[in-house]
């Protein structure tokens, strides 16, 4: 159960990470960005004349929750790792008697 919830939480940091490039992508740059790729010119705007403001927050708020999301699978990775290693059999008795 736990592995099929780390699996999805998985796929949905690659979504994030897809969709954070996307916004990053469609904002203005010095020429008219991706934004022109999809047939809006620079005074036409989907959220009106605040266009760059609302990107640049939602950019903000998916860059903040991608970090999140990076450190909190990263500790969960590692955890897993170090819970599945085992110790070979006889080896905790080798390290008692030369002691």
């Amino acid at each position: 159960m736990i592995i099929a919830l780390y699996f999805i939480s998985l796929a949905l940091f690659m979504i994030l990470a897809v969709l954070l490039s996307t916004v990053i992508l469609m904002q203005e740059s010095k020429s008219t960005g991706l934004g022109a790729s999809f047939g809006g010119d620079s005074q036409d705007s989907l959220f009106g004349t605040s266009t760059a403001d609302v990107l640049k927050k939602f950019t903000a708020w998916l860059s903040f929750i991608f970090f999140a999301s990076c450190v909190i699978l990263s500790f969960w990775t590692s955890s897993m790792g170090r819970s599945s290693q085992t110790t070979p059999p006889g080896f905790t008795q080798e390290i008692e008697e030369n002691q």
